[in-house]
């Protein structure tokens, strides 16, 4: 993006799954979760110096804004995501866009600390974020997952475990981490990897939305 023209074509498309507006950037923590989210979905550009109701307000100081990106960047995200910006003027004004591509090392983790209620003591917490629509959502663990095993080989086996999986979908038709964890008796962890694995190749489909993820058949039995 270099001109007016087309920062005035972005502001009138409105925020959505490649676009946010932020009227001012000072939180490295709070940011980097746009950014994260950005990272891990489609791309985007963060406008700062536009506010919600698409007014251009401008930055105060180009260089502080991007010392907060970078901060962001490299200490709330893991792995680090990698940024770009340019500045441009309207009206006397200065917007900073920052150009955010679809990363090649996702998932990328929110990196934040909470408090533990009982004992008040800092606890981590490594989040993915994903971008839906204007908003920033945290990815379910299995997701997260099947982010992550895309950078390994597929490999799926047709054992005892995945044939009771077929026979219980081709009469339920669904089925959650939980109920196949339960239907073979093994532990969460390793009934994720087998549905994962089972995802990659094509055999079944994670289904997100809603509050509880679950998976069909691609080609249930007819």
């Amino acid at each position: 993006m270099h001109s007016d023209v087309e920062l005035l074509r972005l502001i009138d498309a409105g925020e959505g799954v490649n676009i946010e507006f932020k009227r001012l950037v000072h939180s490295p923590e709070k940011i980097a979760k746009s950014i994260v989210a950005f990272a891990n979905t489609s791309g985007g550009v963060i406008l700062i110096g536009v506010d919600d109701d698409k007014r251009i307000v401008g930055v105060d100081s180009e260089k502080e804004t991007v010392e907060i990106l970078y901060e962001a960047s490299t200490r709330f995200c893991d792995p680090p995501v990698q940024f770009e910006t340019d500045v441009v003027a309207f009206k006397g004004r200065d917007v900073l866009a920052v150009i955010i591509e679809e990363s090649d090392e996702k998932p990328h983790y929110h990196l934040s600390e909470t408090r533990d209620p009982h004992s008040f003591k800092k606890i981590p917490e490594r989040k993915v974020y994903l971008r839906n629509g204007s908003q920033n959502t945290a990815a379910t663990r299995e997701v997260a997952q099947l982010m992550a095993s895309a950078k390994r080989p597929v490999r799926i086996s047709f054992g005892d475990n995945e044939r009771m999986l077929f026979r219980y979908l081709d009469a339920y038709h669904r089925i959650t981490l939980h109920e196949y964890s339960r239907l073979v008796n093994i532990s969460n962890r390793r009934a994720m990897r087998i549905l994962i694995s089972l995802v990659r190749a094509g055999v079944i489909r994670l289904h997100t939305e809603g509050k509880q993820n679950y998976y069909t058949l691609v080609y249930p039995a007819t």
